[in-house]
């Protein structure tokens, strides 16, 4: 496929795999690599449904901030839209870290499957930044309103046992990989035209909603990168020591 993108396929699914370890943080570049993969796979009458992997430590520690500008922003959330779009099943293998935009996109797969290291994070507030990649719609549609709030305010950390407690994510394997297979193997053994009308009406909301969700996100992101409470933010994190924030 590309340096940062492969696909593989095995039997009626795709193992589409991110390849920038050990944190695969995106840009977008990547993101559009991954959408142009997806939507590629549309096009293939072979395969039913997608795993979404990660090589190395983690499943994706976010976006690469340097340097970004509004228009960056809106840029990378062009791209991160084509992913919801997609026609086929999604099941995301997340090991390690699903960080800020990073657990944006595990949102975006259908399913997610976690390793028993897994920590799913919306440490957006604890950057004194604003979520993004359409988590203020997938967030609260898959933990409910109340978790969602909480994680979005504190910004903690959700292990993997609580993360199947609470339903971001919706099974545990020691190999979230080949659990994620797993799944989507038994997905893929239903009838591959109705796994894609059923996914576009049960998908259809959440995209429109998300679309919506994406551009003011991105007008929220855009008004907070100036502050010297993001600076802070990104120097604490810097550092690994708790940020001393002023309200400016």
């Amino acid at each position: 496929m590309n340096d940062l993108v492969n696909i593989s396929v095995s039997g009626r699914v795709a193992i589409l795999e991110i390849r920038r370890p050990p944190n695969n943080f995106f840009d977008e570049t990547l993101l559009t690599a991954l959408a142009d993969a997806l939507h590629a796979l549309d096009g293939d009458a072979q395969v039913s449904c997608v795993v979404l992997c990660s090589q190395g430590r983690h499943f994706c520690a976010g976006a690469d901030l340097r340097g970004i500008g509004e228009d960056g922003i809106r840029r990378i959330y062009r791209q991160a839209l084509r992913l919801f779009t997609a026609a086929k099943p999604i099941v995301a293998a997340v090991q390690g870290a699903a960080v800020g935009g990073g657990l944006g996109l595990a949102m975006a797969a259908d399913f997610r499957v976690a390793g028993p290291q897994a920590r799913f994070t919306a440490n957006f507030a604890r950057l004194g930044f604003h979520q993004g990649f359409a988590l203020s719609v997938t967030l609260p549609r898959t933990v409910g309103e109340q978790h969602a709030a909480q994680l979005l305010y504190t910004g903690r950390a959700v292990g993997a046992a609580e993360a199947l407690a609470i339903g971001l994510c919706d099974q545990l394997a020691d190999d979230p990989r080949a659990g994620a297979l797993a799944l989507a193997e038994q997905i893929a053994s239903s009838a591959p035209l109705s796994l894609v009308a059923i996914r576009a009406t049960l998908r259809r909301r959440v995209t429109a909603l998300a679309e919506a969700a994406l551009d003011e996100e991105a007008a929220a992101q855009a008004a907070l990168l100036g502050t010297a409470d993001f600076a802070e933010g990104l120097s604490a994190a810097a550092g690994k020591r708790s940020p001393n924030f002023v309200g400016s």
